[in-house]
């Protein structure tokens, strides 16, 4: 079982791509999805995210410690998804932000997505199955205007970079076609 990275921007197609791989594997999957239901259009989203999976796949929804419930939900699946690390990486801000969340303890949210990312990647190599990983590529866009904003788009970055190393390949998506980035084409690279 292969171990995949899927990035790109918003609405490029990752997870569709994402689910695609799954149903072609013919393998049983375990969807782990990461948001959490803040508002009345989130909930409407989680659910048509819920309503667009096969019902034959288990679904995990946690948001965080995601590396330490996947064993215990696995069951005989072979295929995991995880979509997304981007909002994994933002329920770990929200418990350190203050309730405005101007301020932050830039220390303990650095220290609990290392861990998250860390209990993640040990998950991955524990396990007997192939892991599809959704995130956003945020790093492309303009430099967030506040320390906030920039603490999150370096904290993702760090992450996507753990896990594109953990991985056998990585995909970045642009206008729903995937560009294979891992392996490189290119010999040497």
């Amino acid at each position: 079982m292969k171990n995949i990275l899927i990035t790109g921007g918003v609405r490029s197609g990752k997870s569709h791509f994402a689910q695609e791989l799954a149903r072609d594997s013919g393998e049983l999957v375990l969807f782990v999805a990461t948001a959490a239901a803040g508002d009345d259009e989130m909930r409407q989203r989680i659910e048509e995210h819920r309503r667009s999976r096969p019902a034959a796949w288990r679904t995990l929804e946690v948001t965080t410690h995601v590396g330490d419930r996947i064993p215990q939900r696995i069951g005989r699946a072979k295929i995991v998804i995880i979509d997304c690390i981007t909002l994994l990486v933002s329920n770990c801000f929200g418990q350190y932000a203050d309730a405005n969340e101007e301020r932050i303890d830039v220390a303990l949210v650095e220290q609990e997505v290392t861990r998250e990312i860390g209990e993640l990647v040990e998950c991955i190599s524990r396990l007997e199955a192939g892991f599809v990983i959704v995130t956003n590529e945020v790093g492309a866009g303009l430099v967030p205007p506040n320390q906030m904003g920039r603490l999150y788009r370096d904290l993702l970055g760090k992450a996507n970079q753990l896990l594109a190393q953990q991985v056998d390949e990585v995909y970045l998506m642009v206008a729903g076609l995937p560009l294979r980035v891992k392996p490189s084409q290119y010999p040497g690279k």
